[in-house]
């Protein structure tokens, strides 16, 4: 059931809305039209039973012969008098012709007064009439002299006709309602959509515009607490940013000591052992700086060639002897922060070459977002460690030698800055064996 509903709430509100909209109005033109007809039958009633008991009085008032002569004289398409006594009908009355008959012969009592007993019907007539005219009345009794009478009266079709602008009112009607009620809810919807949109920014970009605190108390409420909530997580992880990287700085210090006093040990073999687990304390002190950074970046945002950006970073790897290769282009500057970009996708050219032994890097430009892929010959991550690999610290012994350094920061930050240009960054296996880095980036 719940798969049948519409998914936003714009399209559930709209939804519930126009099918109550629509269940009332037919209960409305229902009874409309269940009252028009009870009105159009009393009218075309009274009409007919005044017409029967004036042609009661008028035939009691006649001899035997101009009854005769003046019963072909009435019979027309709306009245038929007949003097001689009909068959009895073997078709069963429908109850609520008996109901309509009862009515019926209690007006012509009341027109006819002290009279003798008279037998009413109300039956169909054919269908090839006109609406009003398929109900006939029928009457039955005795004149004053004992002649039997049998008078059956149609309505002239002229009582109550359908008002021809009633159906154009109606689609005005609902008209009007569908176009306020779309309004209304497009109205309590738009500031939904604008929490959601801030939402997803925030999750993006930590200092991104607050919202405005404008319109009905309860948006500007949630407002309000949205701004509050971000303005909170800002002071929190500057602060914890602040700490952390005041820390790692002041750890600088100490090491550098340590380092000048490890070069007066006379133990050549104790003095590199200092040496080598200083360098990887100082190297972790830096990855941590790094980090704190890209977490916090206050570089503005410009277009940059991402080709050019490449390039550069190809050209700085042969230099030191690195192999990467470099495919695809891209058609268009593309806006971003320049050192922090250069950064991620120098993380990850460096992981390539330190753990595949080579770097392929594809660029693949289409037209919502720019893709750039890179490669390594390595032996891949498995499947379960994908994403735990992006974990701060976190490294893997079996796939990833720590003979090669790094700190397990490496990834976190290329990926925290992916995400801070709106973008992600995954990895996954590709078939033909190595480690394949996706780096996605949207374009506005």
């Amino acid at each position: 059931m719940m798969r049948l509903l519409p998914q936003s709430l714009f399209s559930r509100m709209v939804l519930i809305l126009l099918g109550g909209l629509i269940l009332v109005q037919s209960f409305n033109v229902s009874f409309h039209l269940r009252e028009r007809d009870r009105l159009l039958f009393r009218s075309n009633s009274l009409e007919a039973a005044q017409r029967i008991a004036d042609t009661i009085r008028l035939l009691n008032s006649l001899s035997p012969a101009e009854r005769q002569k003046l019963g072909a004289t009435l019979n027309s398409s709306t009245l038929s008098v007949s003097l001689a006594p009909r068959s009895p009908s073997q078709e069963p009355q429908n109850p609520d012709n008996t109901a309509q008959a009862a009515g019926f012969a209690g007006m012509l009592h009341d027109l006819l007064g002290e009279s003798p007993s008279v037998e009413v019907t109300v039956s169909e007539t054919d269908q090839h009439l006109q609406p009003q005219q398929k109900i006939a009345f029928t009457a039955e009794t005795h004149l004053q002299d004992g002649t039997f009478v049998s008078i059956e009266a149609r309505p002239s079709g002229e009582a109550f006709p359908l008002p021809p602008h009633l159906v154009f009112s109606l689609l005005i009607l609902f008209a009007a309602v569908i176009f306020l009620s779309l309004l209304a809810v497009r109205l309590a919807t738009r500031p939904l959509d604008t929490l959601a949109s801030a939402a997803e920014k925030l999750g993006k970009d930590i200092n991104s515009p607050p919202l405005l605190e404008t319109g009905p108390t309860e948006v500007r409420r949630a407002a309000h607490a949205f701004n509050t909530m971000q303005s909170r997580l800002v002071s929190y992880l500057r602060e914890r940013t602040r700490v952390l990287a005041a820390m790692s700085h002041d750890l600088k210090t100490p090491i550098t000591r340590l380092r000048l006093r490890a070069e007066l040990l006379e133990d050549d073999d104790l003095r590199t052992k200092f040496v080598k687990d200083l360098e990887e304390m100082e190297s972790l002190v830096s990855a941590t700086l790094d980090f704190m950074r890209g977490v916090e970046n206050p570089e503005p945002v410009q277009p940059v060639d991402i080709m050019a950006l490449l390039e550069s970073l190809q050209a700085d790897a042969a230099e030191i002897g690195q192999q990467v290769r470099l495919s695809g282009i891209a058609a268009q500057p593309y806006p971003c922060k320049p050192a922090a970009l250069k950064r991620c996708l120098g993380n990850l050219i460096d992981n390539a070459v330190k753990y595949g032994k080579s770097a392929t890097v594809t660029v693949n430009d289409q037209d919502t977002q720019l893709q750039i892929h890179i490669q390594d010959q390595g032996q891949g991550i498995p499947e379960a460690e994908l994403e735990r690999v992006f974990e701060p610290f976190y490294r893997l012994e079996n796939s990833r030698s720590r003979d090669t350094g790094g700190t397990g920061l490496g990834l976190g930050i290329a990926r925290n800055i992916a995400r801070m240009h709106g973008g992600d960054l995954l990895l996954c296996n590709p078939q033909g064996g190595g480690l394949e880095a996706i780096l996605t980036l949207p374009w506005g």
